[in-house]
């Protein structure tokens, strides 16, 4: 196994459950957080219960890793959530090569974020693509694919987790089919193809020119990395940074400015955006927790001045 996000660990986990052998897991180096806290690796523990050796090298495609995983002699290299480019040499070395279990419906949405992808573009379906990996990018032939509906309401978090424990029976199924030669394989069609590249930290900041549709999506998508963020901008007040939880598409004033707040009395507080009206429902200021948003307008005041924008000095 090849892999280290919590995507992966359900299936990993499900591995042990099956009659295959685990010979070994490739996942990334261990990460110090802030006061040199050690994030812990699920997928190292899960390994290390079962006695299973554990490999972390900084690139898997060096000629130290490329022994390591000769001396294994495993059949099959299964990947998920590795954050690794494999090398031609490295898909050489097992009978059967690798199979990635990708959560999209492969071909739309390849690359490292598909789940928020499908979420930001408004998808009322997605799902897990197991394929063949070959040199290219999410491109190889697939041999297993399962769906789902996206909900309504449902963040980036929220629906991973889901895709997660879909993609274990899928990923059962496939490795058996591989193991008896019965697996099939179908091209994937290039007319389709969409990209989701890896999402940087300030991917978060809401344009507030885009529809609310648009920005409430964004929202979804934003969680639980790199979280969609705002400045409230007051007269005679500094800058307030905001985390928005959740929010939901309504009516707007005629002739407000994008990112006007509108409405801001009792428990409601909307925002002009560029098509439409969205009411902020779940709110974070900076250094404090989430509130609804009658909790935070009782601690801020807002006027008809406020305004939200993606930068502290009101631009």
């Amino acid at each position: 196994m090849m892999g280290t996000g919590e995507f992966a660990l359900p299936t990993f986990r499900s591995l042990y459950e099956t009659q295959h052998e685990v010979v070994g897991l490739f996942t990334q180096p261990d990460r110090t957080g802030r006061g040199h806290h050690h994030h812990v690796n699920p997928m190292k523990s899960t390994a290390e219960e079962h006695g299973t050796p554990v490999f972390q090298p900084q690139s898997v495609n060096t000629e130290a890793a490329l022994s390591d995983l000769r001396a294994l002699e495993a059949d099959l290299y299964v990947v998920a959530a590795y954050g690794q480019i494999l090398s031609a040499e490295l898909l050489e070395i097992p009978r059967f090569g690798a199979v990635n279990l990708h959560a999209s419906l492969l071909p739309r949405h390849r690359g490292a974020a598909p789940v928020q992808f499908a979420i930001l573009t408004g998808d009322a379906e997605t799902g897990v693509t197991i394929f063949q990996i070959d040199p290219r990018l999410d491109a190889g032939p697939v041999l297993g694919v399962v769906s789902t509906p996206v909900g309504p309401a449902e963040t980036a978090g929220e629906l991973e987790s889901r895709l997660a424990e879909l993609t274990v029976p899928l990923a059962r199924t496939v490795i058996d089919q591989i193991d008896t030669g019965s697996a099939e394989k179908s091209l994937q069609d290039v007319s389709l193809v969409t990209r989701a590249p890896r999402f940087r930290k300030d991917f978060g900041a809401i344009d507030w020119s885009r529809s609310a549709v648009e920005i409430e999506r964004h929202i979804r998508a934003m969680q639980p990395w790199p979280k969609a963020f705002t400045f409230l901008c007051r007269p005679e007040h500094p800058a307030i940074r905001l985390i928005a939880i959740s929010a939901r598409p309504c009516e707007s004033a005629d002739g407000e400015k994008q990112g006007q707040i509108t409405v801001a009395e009792g428990e409601r507080l909307i925002v002009n955006t560029g098509q439409g009206g969205l009411e902020l429902l779940t709110l974070r200021p900076e250094g404090k927790g989430d509130m609804s948003a009658a909790e935070f307008l009782h601690g801020h005041p807002v006027g008809a001045e406020s305004r939200l924008t993606a930068d502290p000095a009101g631009g």
